[in-house]
């Protein structure tokens, strides 16, 4: 079982390495590459988790291709790494993505379709989430009416911040505002739609744009258990938090062990990087229909 903490490639040098992600830089075109690199509460612990890098990259590669009709996206190859990557191809393989490089647009593109997370904390102190007002009396984790955006800026360290629409709409237009709205919603729509019947709801998602040309890119991954709340159906009890194929199982460890939520983050043991491991291929295989490669 090979684990890719960090890309080490002689001579080259990522221009960015995000929590997950190590970017480089191939001047039009971006190569992106998803490591087993894992965060929790905005710390990127030192325990790698196999095979999640690759869960990331394939599920994104899946949802780009099956909703390729509601919006363009970035994704180039995933299989054809330019000189002098292609000597890494084994290192690269499954986990990677050359994309067109665009300008990314500065908020994240939120959808919720349930009551969870920062919306559950915005609705019980004020009875909005983003300035959008919500019917009295909803549970932690109860369905919401309808999907609601619910923009967010994109914090360069710590926490996003939710943002109403009107404070988007002023930081990238009012047009566009609205277009990123109308696509985040059908994305969501559609995907939620297909994961249903498969037993697996999709609470909220965050998705991220960019432009090119002057058009309307999806970039970034796609309805991943990094960027999503997918919970199992046949488990859903409103009322309060619920299962979820992510890294449910090193949160409710790091609360176990009261860890301070500061870096540097705790190792952890073998079980729960074992647990968490099984989580994100079950995701991709109840979602993408196949096992991994």
């Amino acid at each position: 079982m090979k684990v890719l903490k960090e890309t080490q490639f002689a001579g080259l040098v990522p221009s960015a390495r995000g929590k997950v992600r190590d970017i480089y830089d191939l001047g039009d075109r971006l190569l992106i590459v998803a490591t087993d690199r894992l965060s929790a509460f905005d710390v990127i612990l030192p325990t790698p988790i196999p095979d999640k890098g690759r869960v990331l990259t394939q599920l994104s590669l899946f949802w780009f291709d099956l909703l390729k009709d509601v919006v363009p996206n970035h994704v180039l190859s995933a299989t054809d790494f330019p000189a002098p990557f292609d000597k890494f191809k084994d290192e690269l393989a499954g986990r990677s993505m050359i994309v067109r490089k665009t300008q990314p647009l500065p908020i994240e593109c939120v959808v919720r379709g349930y009551l969870s997370g920062s919306a559950w904390k915005d609705y019980r102190a004020t009875g909005k989430i983003c300035g959008i007002a919500l019917p009295a009396g909803l549970r932690e984790s109860d369905r919401l009416p309808e999907p609601i955006f619910t923009p967010a800026t994109k914090a360069a360290t710590g926490h996003d911040e939710n943002i109403p629409f009107e404070q988007a709409a002023a930081l990238i237009g009012k047009e566009l505002a609205e277009k990123v709205r109308a696509v985040s919603l059908e994305i969501y729509r559609r995907a939620a739609a297909y994961a249903e019947p498969r037993g697996v709801i999709l609470a909220d998602t965050k998705f991220e744009f960019g432009l090119l040309n002057n058009g309307l890119i999806w970039i970034d991954e796609a309805l991943t258990p990094d960027s999503s709340r997918f919970w199992p159906a046949a488990q859903y009890n409103p009322g309060g938090p619920q299962p979820s194929f992510d890294k449910q199982f090193v949160r409710d460890y790091l609360e176990r062990i009261h860890w301070p939520k500061t870096p540097p983050g705790p190792e952890l043991p073998a079980e729960v990087v074992a647990a968490t491991r099984a989580k994100y291929r079950e995701a991709f295989r109840i979602l993408a229909g196949r096992e991994l490669d």
